[in-house]
């Protein structure tokens, strides 16, 4: 028998390693390519249109094939970028008390009830479509916004209400982890002292949980902050800073969506639009870094 020559297993280990670094080398090369591509087309609004960047993130009026009375292309994206802010943030603020409460249901109140009860639809809303989510809005929520506020229905609140739906399952469930996360022996102590189980939620558990909790807000965020095709439906899809809450105006994300095929490839409203997603880009470094962030600030000591 020779020992020297590798055995049967270390042949398998070599194979699934390189396996593994082959993968990793592709998705890395997939992730580069994708931000090498998207930052030329989206820099070249600035660099070969020679727009300038102040004009274009201040600016109000969104019309590239048309010039000002300057000469100057019509690209501000500003009412776009306050848009998109103002309904990620919105639907954030409406869906955070409602995961909390029921992540709290799930995990200190009645567990298992709970899960029996709010697992499923916790699944349900996440495999329901995104275009689903755009009809009921167009077709409920809109005509109850007519009729509550006046004006069309569309706008920013329908649009935090689609998307206080969407994100929901999403902050519910890293919820959910952020308090099961919690060490039971802080659950114990507080009891021990004391304290009821109120109090044990409020002044231990939610303070032991907050850092992963907010971890779980953002997540919510960067979910609604890339959402297209239900927030599109909704919005009203008008260039124009909003004035209301029930006014109708434009995201990002569905700005893209309605007009990147009516553009030529190269041309000044194309590489407009590509710095549109080069923003969304931006902003979703911005959300993994603040996770990044947190998470490492959110650790349990042992």
């Amino acid at each position: 028998m020779d020992l020297t020559s590798p055995s049967k297993a270390t042949h398998e280990d070599r194979r699934g390693r390189l396996i593994s670094y082959g993968c990793i080398g592709i998705i890395t090369i997939l992730v580069v390519s994708i931000l090498y591509f998207i930052a030329s087309r989206g820099l070249a609004t600035f660099f070969q249109d020679h727009v300038d960047l102040w004009q274009f993130i201040s600016g109000t009026q969104w019309n590239p094939s048309v010039l000002d009375k300057a000469g100057h292309p019509q690209v501000g994206a500003l009412p776009m970028i306050t848009t998109s802010f103002m309904v990620t943030l919105l639907s954030a603020i409406v869906a955070t008390p409602f995961a909390i409460a029921a992540a709290l249901f799930m995990t200190e109140i009645a567990p298992q009830r709970g899960s029996k009860i709010l697992q499923p639809v916790m699944e349900l809303l996440v495999g329901i479509p995104s275009v689903v989510y755009g009809f009921i809005g167009l077709t409920v929520i809109v005509p109850i916004i007519r009729t509550l506020f006046g004006g069309t229905g569309v706008g920013i609140l329908a649009g935090t209400s689609v998307l206080f739906v969407m994100i929901l399952p999403t902050v519910t469930s890293l919820s959910v982890d952020a308090l099961n996360a919690v060490p039971s022996h802080l659950r114990s102590a507080s009891l021990a002292l004391g304290a009821t189980r109120w109090q044990t939620i409020y002044k231990v558990i939610l303070r032991a949980a907050t850092p992963r909790l907010l971890t779980a807000i953002i997540f919510g965020m960067a979910r609604a902050f890339g959402e297209a095709l239900a927030v599109q439906m909704v919005i009203g899809n008008a260039v124009l800073m909003p004035h209301g809450l029930v006014s109708a105006t434009s995201t990002l994300t569905s700005q893209l969506t309605t007009q990147i095929g009516n553009t030529v490839m190269g041309t000044l409203p194309n590489n407009a639009l590509w710095s549109l997603a080069l923003i969304l880009l931006l902003m979703s470094l911005v959300f993994n870094l603040l996770i990044r962030f947190i998470g490492k600030r959110g650790r349990f000591n042992p």
